[in-house]
């Protein structure tokens, strides 16, 4: 077989491999970086060729700003190593993609991890006289005191190996018929499960507001209806924000996971359509939440009229007796001591994915509601106000938390209310 078709065939082995199989994007991007390497041998790519030509992505891309190609180019290189290390364990052709390029690179399996099969003296390795198989005739093995002293080791190895056997409460062969229980699902773990489901990482979009204004001279939250684009000159995410996307990142790494992370402008059609999505910031401040299907049940809306007109407030759309109609930070002329946020899991566009929204009506109420999401008794409690299926899946639902903030810093998340959402 020519070279170039066995390396074809390797690559699509690893394209409908159990590895790989499920991650579009990951297929993709190997396919990709072959058709690079086998017809322009040694040529450099670069990530802004890559998202454009292998992920559709719009001429302005910008590899600064948006490290999806980094992230899964990473991926591809870890699923590379678990193929081979498992079901391509005796696959002839190994395809890599060397860390510090995007440039793939083919080579035949070498043959440097002999086994030793025999145990006569001077027997070969693999069936075949080695040149690193001990042999009397030459080299360290020919010296008499290196053989006593090896042969020392190996009867005192042997010798350890039998106490352990004998001194042992129980046989090897029942040992070896113990098989340890799955670990129990923890409420972590069921609340994030349609996530952890999916082989391809979520996509982080967190809120970047646009302003007017300058720093110097002021700033004021961009208003399409009373202000021209022309005058958006900075764009900020808050501390909460930011403190949030860390608290999700090591949330996902005890998951042995990673995320992608994009701030709202970034944010396309694309990861629509083939991400599940986790949403950080209102829509106040998270414009793209306005481009999909919200929550229903507590609204984020800026009020009209009062005391309070042009403030954030969440709108408690089927107030249980209780319960408050409205809730509001605490006012901005005052120190901050209490939020309101919102946590909600529901279906995406695409059916097939889910979406998370985690948003205060300020920066420490976002804060807030991923911390609660990432505290296993916070979840275990919110779970109990849930429909959990047999097999462990959640229904859509909406939850409304209190956040109580001191110095600046969320210190106590309240669970107050909880509406599930018919199955979409």
């Amino acid at each position: 077989m020519h070279e170039r078709d066995q390396y074809t065939k390797q690559v699509e082995r690893l394209t409908n491999s159990q590895t790989l199989r499920g991650s579009e994007s990951l297929c993709r991007l190997l396919r990709y970086l072959a058709a690079c390497a086998l017809e322009h041998p040694g040529a450099p790519l670069k990530e802004y060729q890559i998202a454009v030509e292998a992920f559709g992505r719009p001429p302005d891309f910008d590899p600064q700003l948006d490290s999806t190609i980094r992230v899964q180019a990473g991926r591809l290189r870890q699923k590379l190593s678990e193929y081979y290390a498992g079901e391509g364990a005796d696959d002839s052709t190994l395809v890599e993609l060397p860390k510090g390029t995007y440039t793939l690179s083919f080579h035949p399996r070498g043959h440097g991890a002999l086994k030793f099969h025999g145990t006569g003296e001077g027997e070969a390795l693999n069936g075949h006289e080695s040149a690193a198989a001990p042999d009397a005739r030459s080299g360290w093995w020919s010296s008499k005191p290196t053989q006593i002293v090896a042969f020392a080791l190996i009867g005192l190895a042997v010798a350890l190996g039998a106490i352990a056997v004998f001194h042992h409460p129980r046989s090897t062969a029942s040992t070896s018929a113990v098989v340890a229980p799955p670990p129990a699902l923890t409420a972590l773990d069921k609340l994030w499960r349609p996530f952890l489901a999916d082989p391809e990482e979520p996509v982080v979009v967190y809120s970047n507001a646009l302003f007017v204004g300058r720093p110097e001279t002021g700033l004021r939250y961009y208003e399409p209806e009373r202000d021209s684009p022309d005058h958006i000159f900075d764009q900020y995410t808050g501390v909460g924000e930011v403190m949030a996307v860390h608290d999700l990142d090591n949330l996902f790494f005890h998951f042995q996971r990673g995320v992608v992370v994009k701030r709202g402008e970034l944010f396309t059609l694309d990861d629509v359509q083939n991400n599940n999505l986790i949403f950080i910031g209102s829509p106040s401040e998270n414009l793209t939440l306005r481009e999909i299907p919200g929550t229903e049940e507590f609204v984020f809306h800026r009020m009209t009229s009062g005391p309070r007109k042009g403030d954030l407030a969440i709108l408690n759309v089927h107030s249980n007796p209780g319960e408050q109609s409205a809730y509001l930070a605490s006012p901005s002329d005052q120190p901050m001591k209490r939020d309101y946020a919102v946590v909600a899991l529901m279906r995406a566009l695409n059916p097939a994915h889910w979406v998370m929204i985690l948003a205060g009506t300020t920066t420490f109420g976002t804060q807030g509601a991923v911390q609660y999401v990432s505290q296993e008794d916070n979840v275990k409690y919110l779970l109990l106000r849930l429909s959990v299926g047999r097999n462990g899946a959640l229904s859509p639902f909406e939850a409304l938390l209190q956040i109580d903030v001191t110095s600046g810093v969320p210190v106590q998340e309240k669970l107050l209310s909880v509406r599930e959402r018919p199955a979409q």
